[in-house]
């Protein structure tokens, strides 16, 4: 929990410190969240207590060489502080805030299988109705354990409309008639 916390913090601070170029430190926060989400063992060195930090930053720095200044400012503040760790949940934060600050809603869909570009279009306008706003964006997990249908999440609003819920749902009702 208090990973969360301080994740948020560092976020909040980078996203005051970088003024005009917000947007381009939300673009390197993307890059970031996407490569620790792709590489396992990124996310383990960055946890590993073996391996020394100085070694952790100057591999951050490398891979993340292309990115802005504030973004390698984040990641020399990080390692000075040891908690290189949280980088992901810095990233993470980061992107929320910078989405909250211009407007942005962000709909997490659960589905099954990938949505298709039509699906995806459908479910866009379905968001930007209920929440009355234009900017939206969609994120899409995969989880087959739902079995189909989705799962649509709008800040703390949820719509279940999975297969796997209305499974359990008659369970339920069949467990009660007995």
């Amino acid at each position: 929990m208090s990973g969360t916390r301080a994740a948020i913090r560092y976020a909040k601070a980078v996203l005051q410190d970088a003024g005009d170029a917000s947007k381009t430190v939300f673009s390197d926060m993307q890059s970031v969240k996407h490569a620790l989400e792709a590489s396992k063992e990124l996310r383990t060195v960055l946890k590993s207590p073996v391996v020394k930090t100085e070694d952790k930053k100057e591999a951050l720095l490398k891979i993340f060489s292309s990115q802005s200044e504030n973004t390698k400012a984040l990641i020399e503040v990080l390692a000075q502080n040891q908690r290189t760790d949280i980088l992901g949940n810095v990233a993470n934060s980061y992107i929320q805030l910078y989405n909250e600050q211009q407007g942005v809603k962000v709909a997490k869909v659960t589905t099954a299988v990938p949505l298709t570009g039509e699906l995806e279009k459908k479910v866009l306008d379905r968001v930007e109705a209920l929440t009355g706003s234009k900017k939206v964006t969609i994120e899409n997990e995969i989880d087959e354990s739902i079995i189909g249908g989705f799962i649509l999440r709008i800040g703390d609003l949820q719509y279940n409309a999975s297969i796997a819920n209305q499974l359990s749902n008659l369970k339920r009702e069949f467990s009660k008639s007995l």
